[in-house]
């Protein structure tokens, strides 16, 4: 990370902001982007996680849904806000290294006017070291929510596994480095180049950046949901395992998602697909919205400047 602390970091580009800046505009996006999505993701990891009865037997998935809308209703607040901390905590641990890197390669490479594809898939498996055992304390709160109806403290789930060494924390760390390229390459890479095209093609309409933002966002999002949700449902399930359990391996993890495709078929390996759909829609506008809206407040005061 500290190898892009050098003068050029600081450095006004041609686009009129610095690297610097660039940098605090995607963790502002992310900040904003967590406070408004809170709630569907609690609901959507609650959708994953609720698949099995008491004899360990998958369930349909309608059946999982009102298993989840019921800890809703007996814990509103609780519900909108679990996990809540560790993603607002996390967002400096998981973007500031993630966009360091994804932009102090993009500096190395030549490219320092929009994000490609190399430097996304680079900063992803970097990453994903930091990244994880911000995930595995969130999901382990929202799991223990609806296990014992409140969040296990942050400091409690750190040292349940500081006796085993911390390794409970890096549980799943294939299945993030997964998720993380499909979701920059999409959310990152595709969307502003989309946004852009949109924008390009429909100027004589007059569309707004928010709309252009929305649309891109309402056409990239149905393909990362396809092709992310059964990562996330495998993370979930490696996740969600309690610390003192034996960790769940990444093939095992898979099998399950295959029994319950076998169970349920497509509407069991594709849980939460729906809300996943929605979720991705509000997030990438948000984080996008959140990061536009810092770009051009830079912009205009260097130009002061």
């Amino acid at each position: 990370m500290f190898l892009f602390m050098s003068d050029d970091y600081f450095k006004i580009q041609k686009n009129g902001i610095s690297l610097f800046q660039n940098t605090i505009c995607y963790l502002g996006g992310s900040i904003f982007k967590v406070f408004c999505d809170n709630p569907i993701t609690t609901y959507r990891q609650f959708l994953q996680e609720n698949v099995k009865d008491n004899k360990g037997n998958f369930i349909d998935p309608k059946i999982s849904i009102t298993k989840t809308n019921n800890i809703l209703l007996k814990s509103p607040f609780s519900f909108m806000f679990a996990g809540l901390k560790p993603r607002l905590f996390g967002v400096f641990f998981k973007s500031v290294p993630k966009f360091t890197f994804i932009l102090g390669i993009s500096s190395i490479i030549g490219e320092k006017e929009s994000i490609q594809l190399l430097p996304a898939t680079c900063a992803s498996i970097l990453s994903a070291p930091m990244i994880n055992p911000i995930r595995m304390i969130e999901k382990q709160q929202r799991a223990n929510l609806k296990c014992e109806g409140k969040e296990k403290k942050i400091f409690d789930i750190i040292k349940e596994s500081s006796k085993k060494n911390f390794e409970p924390l890096f549980r799943g760390t294939s299945a993030l480095i997964c998720h993380s390229i499909m979701s920059s390459s999409l959310g990152l890479v595709g969307q502003p180049k989309l946004k852009k095209h949109i924008e390009s093609q429909l100027i004589q309409n007059k569309i707004s950046s928010f709309q252009s933002n929305l649309i891109a966002s309402g056409c990239i999002t149905p393909i990362y949901v396809l092709l992310t949700n059964p990562i996330s449902r495998i993370e979930v399930i490696m996740h969600t395992n309690n610390i003192h359990n034996q960790p769940i391996p990444f093939l095992k993890a898979v099998k399950e998602l295959i029994k319950d495709q076998q169970t349920f078929g497509l509407r069991g390996i594709f849980r939460g697909q729906t809300i996943g759909i929605i979720k991705g829609i509000f997030s990438l506008t948000m984080f996008h919205e959140g990061r536009l809206f810092l770009e051009k407040y830079f912009i205009k005061k260097n130009l002061l400047y």
